[in-house]
């Protein structure tokens, strides 16, 4: 946790106006996604731009999916990421790999659907540097992550990760009971900062934030 509370991460974002509106409300991390059947997918030239940006103002992410060495490697020259996040089927030991090979911090998503999901999150205590709890996708779905699907956050209580986020969709509505039922130490926002899918909206992404810092604030004096 940081001095301001609960980390907030807002993900999928492809344009310049809302990675301001992200910077300026005071977002802690602002991730970009690089999975050509995502909406939200930017090219390495925009990376570039986005990059040049956001450097030395937010922690920049970079989101793949299984990708190869050789992909991950022209992502990270574009973007220059402080953080990695692989939101595939990564197991412990290619997360261990590309930490070593590549020198970055690494976020693990992984699926949640019961407390088995849960237990298997604890294999990337050792070498994640942080592990993201999002609802798992429906089968066949094209696209892991839950599509602004919440899962049941009762069942984090059984979460004994150090630093571990919470993602799966969360918004302006729902971020008081999410918070207050998990304890998250962190957030991670995508479509519910979305005026269409994969179309961030400034206001939206503003207010979530502004909810959240209000929330650890009140925890703060409570």
């Amino acid at each position: 946790m940081n001095d301001a509370g609960v980390i907030i991460k807002i993900c999928g974002l492809s344009t310049e106006p809302t990675l301001e509106a992200t910077i300026n409300a005071g977002a802690d991390f602002a991730g970009f996604v690089f999975f050509e059947k995502s909406p939200r997918h930017i090219d390495l030239a925009k990376a570039r731009r986005l990059s040049e940006q956001a450097s030395g103002r937010i922690k920049r992410v970079a989101l793949v999916v299984d990708a190869d060495d050789q992909k991950i490697d022209e992502i990270i020259s574009a973007l220059n990421p402080e953080f990695l996040q692989l939101h595939g089927q990564e197991t412990p030991q290619r997360v261990a790999n590309l930490k070593k090979q590549f020198g970055l911090p690494i976020i693990k998503a992984i699926g949640v659907a019961s407390s088995a999901d849960i237990q298997a999150s604890e294999s990337f205590k050792r070498d994640a540097d942080m592990v993201l709890l999002d609802a798992k996708p429906q089968p066949g779905a094209l696209a892991p992550g839950g599509a602004g699907a919440v899962f049941d956050w009762r069942l984090t209580q059984g979460v004994s990760l150090d630093k571990w986020m919470l993602s799966g969709g969360l918004d302006c509505q729902n971020i008081e009971v999410a918070l207050r039922q998990t304890g998250a130490p962190a957030v991670d926002v995508s479509s519910g900062v979305e005026s269409a899918r994969g179309v961030k909206d400034c206001e939206k992404i503003v207010a979530f934030i502004r909810a959240v810092r209000a929330l650890s604030s009140q925890g703060a004096r409570s």
